[in-house]
């Protein structure tokens, strides 16, 4: 086959009115984005071309990035969350290959390959792509699923660092070419995000929940309830949130998690000392009156702060249905008071908003004051995932948006802000 004839059919399909429709699903009707998302593939199926001359017939796949909405540190004490996926997305051009290996090259990456006959976790390949490709073959296989080679270009606009969930969204993308290729589409998308969340924790090394590959795979609002962590129950939330006249945007104020790591451990471990004093394993396991009855012992055996993070575990598990009911019920009012709610839990109970010893390293705490100096109460903000550095979500109302994104971007920098739309479909093959 000749370089170009791999992938001239999905440009022309692109250019025409099936490709449009495909797009507008993933991207909205805009005709800017649809230009721009037009450009974006037709650039990577170039650069399949040149990276794979004389491949097979290639086909098109997209992941989206996911923004965590409600349940701040919840999840790890089998709480609630909620979370939607997002426009960004991981794309990638890819063929089948009869070969028995999965050669991946993505923009800014080494190129890596992965041999299907040795799927064994590799030491050295921790913290790599190559692992976490790897590590979705291998679990295919064990769950009885087909595996086979393929070549693809993959390229992402799911900022890295920033709380999107880019790691999930490629080990899904991994898993959707797989599913696609050899498995006929037939698994579900909540498998999908259990083989990559296996991946990611067994051969990548890191011990994320469930919540972002769930996100990522099946698309739209997700509200995950991990009261039993190995079956975790899984919904789609039913909201009209594209009409609701609100943006969600994504703030990066900057500062570094490589410090952070004992911060985090510090909030799941001192939920589960409150836990284990009361007799449980995890706050889940015990009551909120029970922690308020028990206050006294408690702040005298594991100090203020562990008391107030256990509190803040109740609220926000308890505001992830009545954020959940206001979707539905088309509330948005409510709903961004929830989110208000869940933002000064986080900063006052939870103590996730600056590393505790850095109170020169406040840029979480200082862009939660400017949104509520810039918004008021049309509107709502939060701390974005983990916390202590890096982003907040906020939801602005569309007339106040570019004040709003001059506003912050003054103070944090031209590129640190990322204005999003809530992406239905989850990880999917392109029909073009």
């Amino acid at each position: 086959m000749t370089t170009g004839m791999a992938t001239t059919s999905l440009k022309q399909a692109l250019a025409a009115p099936q490709g449009a429709s495909a797009l507008e699903a993933l991207y909205g009707s805009a005709k800017d984005t649809q230009e721009r998302q037009r450009g974006r593939y037709a650039a990577l199926l170039d650069r399949f071309d040149s990276c794979f001359p004389g491949a097979g017939r290639a086909r098109l796949f997209s992941t989206p990035g996911r923004t965590e909405i409600g349940g701040n540190h919840t999840d790890h004490n089998n709480g609630r969350v909620l979370a939607a996926a997002i426009d960004l997305d991981v794309i990638a051009a890819a063929a089948p290959t009869a070969d028995g290996r999965i050669c991946i090259h993505s923009e800014g990456y080494p190129r890596q390959e992965v041999v299907l006959d040795d799927l064994a976790a590799r030491p050295s390949e921790r913290s790599t792509a190559a692992a976490i490709t790897r590590g979705v073959a291998a679990r295919l296989r064990t769950l009885g699923h087909a595996v086979g080679g393929f070549s693809a270009c993959v390229t992402s606009d799911v900022l890295k660092g920033s709380g999107l969930s880019s790691s999930a969204s490629y080990e899904v993308l991994v898993a959707t070419i797989l599913n696609h290729f050899y498995n006929g589409g037939g698994i579900g998308g909540q498998e999908v995000a259990l083989v990559a969340q296996f991946a990611e924790n067994e051969y990548f090394g890191k011990p994320s929940g469930l919540m972002d590959q769930t996100t990522c795979a099946l698309g739209g609002f997700i509200t995950i309830d991990f009261r039993d962590p190995l079956h975790p129950s899984v919904r789609g939330v039913r909201s009209a949130f594209s009409g609701s006249g609100y943006v969600p945007v994504v703030v990066d104020t900057g500062g570094s998690h490589a410090d952070l790591t004992d911060q985090y451990a510090a909030v799941k471990a001192e939920m589960r000392d409150v836990a284990r004093l009361l007799g449980g394993s995890v706050l889940r396991d015990t009551t909120r009156e029970r922690v308020v009855a028990e206050a006294p012992r408690l702040r005298a055996e594991l100090g203020d702060r562990a008391l107030l993070r256990a509190l803040h575990f109740f609220d926000d598990n308890r505001r992830v249905e009545l954020q959940v009911g206001a979707l539905e019920a088309g509330d948005f009012a409510r709903f961004l008071a929830l989110v208000r709610e869940s933002g000064r839990s986080s900063w006052m109970l939870l103590q996730n908003c600056y590393p505790a010893g850095s109170p020169r390293e406040q840029g979480v705490p200082l862009a939660l004051a400017l949104s509520e100096t810039l918004l008021g109460e049309d509107g709502a903000w939060r701390v974005h995932g983990g916390g202590f550095a890096g982003t907040i979500l906020a939801f602005v109302p569309h007339a106040r948006l570019a004040a709003y994104l001059q506003g912050m971007r003054a103070v944090f920098g031209p590129a640190s802000c990322y204005a999003l739309s809530i992406r239905g479909p989850g990880a999917v093959m392109l029909d073009v």
